[in-house]
């Protein structure tokens, strides 16, 4: 049985994720013979934060298969500047909708919204946490531009430490054989030890250097990022990260010839445009195959229409997240839940 919502593309096995990856290639390959298989259904987009591709890319995937959409892209326009709670929000769009995509600032608030809804429920992205349709789309470029998601040196490059996109790609990837990676970054935004630690216990390796120009020549894949503005307590603190990584023409000639450079965008400075004419750059492709992968997650999603009725767990114990960043600290009515991982209990929210 298909997951009942998307919150981390881990909750998939290897062979679930695959089959949605397979879909995803077959939608790119004839994305008309799908254009009614979602039709009469509503879709509900709630995005807590801007957004221009997730948002368009969900919008369209559904549209393109014969759904509709309603929602907002300003909460300040909606009951949550009147102080709504998500709890409230998602349970009344839940009944009149089939299936909820989130985007929220904070991290852990797709696991709260899907602790009451009636419909499935997919994470957009929650603060710095994860991003796994995001993931979904790198998986499908992957497979599309170097055939394969195994045996591959998968470079990062920028704000490690807040990019909820490259969290969750290690997350996902390190379940794959023979992948390695290479964190390019400054100590302060460096990965964080949790990402680090799920890929040492997968077996998988990881090196961490300082400068592009040291990863590129044993690179197949090249993901970079922005350097986060909206993620730094202070504009000093983003101020002094800003910059310091650019990918541009000379750094380029490092790489081999078979590169895959992909970025989750928006970019500010850290790809010059220069690269936009080189054949490895293919972050404009990748956005068309976010699109092919979000239809095909939504059909599996969506293909039962029976709504279930939330069933709140109770709270495990007496426990208080300390993340300043987790859902928890600001919806107050939520149950305190961990899970338990090797290196002890976590929030269930915000794995903190």
């Amino acid at each position: 049985m298909f997951v009942r919502d998307l919150i981390d593309l881990n909750q998939l096995s290897l062979d679930e994720l695959d089959d949605v990856v397979d879909m995803a290639c077959r939608i790119s390959s004839h994305p008309t013979h799908y254009s009614s298989a979602c039709r009469d259904k509503l879709m509900a987009t709630l995005f807590y934060e801007p957004s221009t591709r997730t948002q368009m890319s969900f919008q369209s995937a559904m549209l393109r298969l014969g759904g509709k959409i309603i929602g907002f892209d300003n909460p300040n326009g909606t009951s949550v500047a009147k102080g709504e709670s998500l709890k409230d929000t998602v349970m009344v769009l839940s009944g009149y909708t089939d299936i909820i995509t989130i985007r929220n600032p904070l991290e852990g608030a797709a696991f709260a919204a899907s602790l009451y809804s009636q419909v499935p429920v997919i994470n957009a992205g929650d603060g710095g946490h994860l991003h796994p349709t995001q993931t979904l789309t790198d998986i499908v470029t992957l497979r599309n531009v170097l055939g394969r998601t195994e045996n591959l040196v998968i470079g990062m490059c920028g704000d490690l430490k807040n990019g909820r996109t490259v969290h969750s790609l290690c997350k996902t990837m390190c379940r794959y054989g023979g992948n390695s990676f290479v964190f390019i970054s400054t100590e302060e935004l460096g990965m964080p030890q949790y990402i680090k630690d799920i890929i040492t216990r997968s077996g998988c390796k990881y090196t961490e250097v300082r400068t592009i120009e040291e990863a590129m020549p044993y690179l197949d894949v090249l993901y970079m990022t922005r350097i986060q503005r909206e993620r730094f307590d202070s504009f000093e603190e983003y101020k002094a990260q800003e910059g310091i990584y650019v990918l541009d023409e000379a750094k380029m000639k490092l790489g081999r010839p078979e590169l895959c450079v992909l970025h989750p965008l928006p970019r500010v400075d850290e790809i010059a445009y220069e690269v936009d004419d080189d054949p490895r750059a293919y972050y404009f492709k990748q956005t068309l195959y976010g699109m092919y992968a979000r239809m095909a997650l939504i059909i599996r999603l969506t293909s039962d229409s029976e709504k279930f009725i939330p069933k709140v767990p109770k709270p495990t114990h007496d426990f208080t997240c300390h993340n300043p960043k987790c859902i928890t600290q600001f919806e107050k009515y939520l149950p305190h839940l961990t899970v338990e991982t090797p290196d002890g209990p976590v929030c269930a929210y915000c794995e903190h």
